[in-house]
This record gives C-alpha cells, structure tokens and sequence, in this order.
C-alpha cells in the first residue's frame, strides 16, 4: 500500500529564503519532528545526498526508518525533489519529496507532497501521524524562518 500526504503553507517570506531552508534536508530536523537526523552524506555524481532518520511514535511505540536521500530536481526558487537512493545494490521501497514555492505578493505558498511506494507501513495510521507531524512542524517551519 503506498502513502501519499500533501500540505501547504502561507508564509510571509521570499521565496528565495524559503527554497533555502526546504531545499536542504540538514534543516529538517530543526523544524519537523519526524525528521529525527539529516546529515550529509556523499555526494553521489553531482548530486546532494543525506543520510536521513524518520522517527514516529504511534501509541505506544516508537518506528523509525533510515534512508539516504538525494536531491534529483534543484529548480531555485520554485521546485525542489528528493529521492531514496540506496547504495547497497538493494531494491527498495520508493520515497520521494516534492517541494513546490509559488510567489504572491510579499508572500508565498509552499506545496509539498511526501510519497511512500512500499508495503512495510499501513496507510490509514501513518498518514494520520504524517498528518499530525506536519501540522505541528508548519508552525515550527515559520518560526525557524523568523529567525534564520
């Protein structure tokens, strides 16, 4: 069963300082929960990559998942993608970010969209604590902004 979740959010922002942040994923953490570590990994061919851990509590217990993560479209300042990409010669469950920034006015309106293609998680719990996460982190998102 694949997930797929989107959001949006209104911010009082450039878009420039906007695509900053979202286009890399070492700021994650500082502003969305789920993102438990971003570091930088190698750079595969030209191409930015992050060693990634998403970390969720649903009830009781706590999931977590590790992912190397590279960023494959960097269209400054409107459209950013991240996907897995795996070194160990495995196949893997597809997870893509899509990042898009349109401009208004003095603000601006960020669409992002998270894609799971894997089995491994059930859909209905999970989006509902994706969901949750990302209310929580468009607050956290616009006060990291107001203070970057």
């Amino acid at each position: 069963m694949s997930i797929d979740v989107r959001a949006s959010l209104d911010a009082a922002i450039s878009s420039d300082k906007l695509f900053a942040v979202v286009r890399d994923l070492a700021t994650f953490p500082q502003w969305l929960d789920l993102v438990h570590s971003a570091n930088p990994a190698d750079k595969d061919v030209d191409l930015q990559a992050w060693d990634v851990e998403l970390r969720a509590k649903i009830g009781p217990f706590a999931r977590s998942k590790r992912l190397r993560m590279v960023r494959t479209i960097d269209q400054q300042p409107t459209h950013v993608v991240f996907e897995r990409k795996e070194l160990d010669g495995k196949k893997h469950a597809p997870w893509v970010l899509t990042c898009d920034i349109s401009e208004s006015g003095s603000s601006c309106l960020l669409n992002v969209q998270l894609h799971y293609g894997g089995s491994l998680f059930d859909g209905g719990v999970v989006e509902r604590v994706l969901a949750d996460q990302i209310e929580t982190g468009k607050a956290k998102l616009i006060q990291f902004l107001a203070g970057s």
